[in-house]
């Protein structure tokens, strides 16, 4: 058994390539999706800025950072993914990056590739030409996912309606758990199919949509079965967790450094209201929980690149500690920033519904907290 002394020091540090490739990202969200183009995004109705997507999944390649070279992808790891994810929760971004190239790429690489219905559209998420969803809902924790609400037949038909699924009404291809002749089971379906039907519904968060999927006799393709179903759709919960902390991370990052921006210039009685000690108390506490979740969200990306057995642990720990910390940034940016941060004109409302809805997603901090205790052995008071 592999002790605590025998696990390598985690490397929390950025390669060159890391750095390189935000350098990338950052310069293509700065010049695409600033403040006002995401308002004027998540009033327009679309799913998400294809556009955008398509220069950050296709022309600098991240849609396929977690495929092997072999089956279409970069090649990259965990570690490169959470670096794109940060700098997206920097801009919230309203691209659907965590649901298909994460999550979605997860499950099917956890199918077996070798088999044509599972490499055909991993290739096609790998090179950003469609988009994929993981057909449960937003709050689905790993380790603990409730039985499927979808039934399949011996032909392949689903039937079924899964609730709030995360960027579902954008997706072209649909994963979709269900119950089949012999036991669990993972399905593709066409999400242009007959027999399928998306409802939108309006979620907290405008940047990241939200749709029940209702399944009427959908024709399905069966990807795995048994065991390997249930794992795959744990693994793609697993890495999305643990990949989602580096969004909170990057929501966390640009409301302190947007709030001590705006405190540093904001002025009352002739000097700058970030001078007042009540202030610099309240931003550097923010600093030193950002720091922590850096951290964590290091740690968790890095133990998922490396497949450690500790990953479980380190995902739990990155999702107990990084949701909570996203949201107080958030809550600390609109309160320090007073009145305009009340505003719809001023961004930091959208961060604010980002990090609340990341806060549900994947597990909330108490599912994680209780997974944790649960891992280690710790038996509660």
């Amino acid at each position: 058994m592999t002790t605590a002394t025998d696990m390598p020091d985690p490397d929390l540090l950025y390669s060159d390539e890391e750095e390189a490739l935000r350098a990338a990202v950052r310069a293509l969200l700065a010049d695409r999706c600033d403040p006002a183009t995401v308002l004027a995004g998540v009033e327009s109705g679309r799913p998400y800025d294809a556009e955008l997507w398509r220069a950050l999944a296709v022309d600098i390649g991240t849609a396929g950072l977690l495929v092997p070279e072999k089956l279409g992808g970069q090649g990259a790891s965990a570690r490169e993914a959470a670096v794109v994810l940060e700098e997206l929760g920097r801009a919230v971004a309203p691209v659907p990056y965590l649901t298909s190239a994460v999550v979605a790429v997860s499950a099917l690489l956890g199918c077996d590739p070798s088999q044509e219905a599972v490499a055909g559209p991993l290739a096609a998420l790998a090179e950003g030409s469609g988009t994929g969803a993981l057909a449960v809902p937003l709050p689905a924790a790993p380790g603990g996912s409730a039985p499927p609400t979808v039934r399949a037949d011996a032909a392949g038909a689903l039937t079924g309606r899964v609730g709030s699924v995360a960027d579902a009404a954008g997706a072209g291809l649909l994963l979709v758990p269900a119950e089949g002749p012999d036991g669990p089971a993972l399905y593709a379906v066409d999400a242009a199919a007959p027999g399928v039907r998306a409802e939108a519904v309006t979620p907290l968060d405008l940047t990241r949509p939200l749709a029940h999927l209702t399944f009427d006799r959908a024709p399905g393709r069966l990807l795995a079965t048994g065991d390997r179903a249930r794992a795959a759709v744990d693994r793609a919960l697993l890495t999305g967790a643990g990949l989602l902390a580096s969004e909170q991370l990057g929501i966390a990052e640009w409301c302190l450094t947007e709030t001590v921006r705006h405190t540093a210039e904001r002025t009352q009685f002739g000097r700058p209201v970030g001078s007042f000690q009540a202030l610099k108390h309240r931003m550097a506490a923010l600093w030193l929980e950002v720091g922590s979740a850096r951290a964590a969200a290091r740690n968790a990306a890095g133990a998922l690149a490396s497949g450690s057995s500790d990953a479980p642990v380190a995902v739990a720990v990155a999702q107990a500690y990084c949701a909570p910390v996203a949201v107080h940034a958030a809550e600390e940016c609109i309160q320090l920033h007073g009145g305009i941060g009340m505003t719809w004109e001023h961004p930091a409302h959208l961060f604010l519904k980002r990090a609340k809805s990341d806060e549900l997603a994947l597990g909330t901090p108490g599912r994680h907290r209780d997974a944790l205790a649960a891992l280690v052995d710790l038996a509660a008071p």
